[in-house]
């Protein structure tokens, strides 16, 4: 079977709306593992974003290799930014664990609001918040974000991460097959994950 990758931006256009805070977790894991497979490869990109997040109908993720561009940049950690990013394994860690908290937080936020907060366990908050840390040594890594996930899982009825990637993948083709064609009223992505940034601190 071929797999089909949609982004996670995809995903939540075809929603209408944000991911669940159980979403949010599986995905957190699956990512996680995922990049604990992939990170240290040198045409890795260290920058996630919601366009980069590829989910396939087998139920795995994947990366997008990207550019530096206005719209990811909202994404990217501070160091990178600024042209202080270095090339070792735990740098580009740090900066991938970055960009990570800020998509899910844009996943969270997505067509909320603005004066409604996100609705989010203080379990959940606090570690994305360790994720978007400006300053990178103050970011959690990989592996303490891993353990977080896997007693969320033991201690609540969190569905596997393959599971819950298949669902999402799904719920965008079930969406492409009942709408031709959807008025564009969305904040562009650099705009909303700037409005992120800003509730984040």
């Amino acid at each position: 079977m071929s797999s089909t990758f949609v982004t996670l931006a995809e995903v939540l256009e075809a929603r209408g709306g944000p991911l669940l805070e159980e979403e949010v977790w599986s995905l957190l894991l699956g990512t996680a593992e995922s990049l604990v497979d992939v990170s240290y490869k040198n045409n890795m990109c260290s920058i996630i974003s919601p366009t980069s997040l590829l989910l396939s109908a087998t139920g795995t993720l994947a990366f997008k290799n990207c550019g530096l561009s206005d719209e990811v940049s909202t994404f990217a950690a501070p160091e990178m930014l600024q042209g202080r990013a270095s090339s070792t394994k735990p740098a580009t860690e740090r900066m991938l664990v970055y960009s990570l908290g800020m998509t899910l937080y844009w996943s969270v936020d997505f067509h909320l609001p603005q004066n409604q907060p996100v609705q989010l366990s203080d379990h959940l908050n606090s570690l994305l918040l360790s994720m978007c840390e400006d300053l990178s040594h103050r970011r959690v890594n990989l592996n303490s974000i891993l353990e977080a996930c896997e007693s969320q899982l033991k201690a609540s009825i969190l569905l596997p991460p393959a599971k819950v990637i298949r669902q999402l993948v799904e719920e965008v083709f079930h969406e492409s097959m009942d709408q031709t064609s959807l008025p564009d009223s969305n904040v562009p992505l650099s705009g909303r994950s700037l409005m992120i940034r800003e509730r984040l601190h």
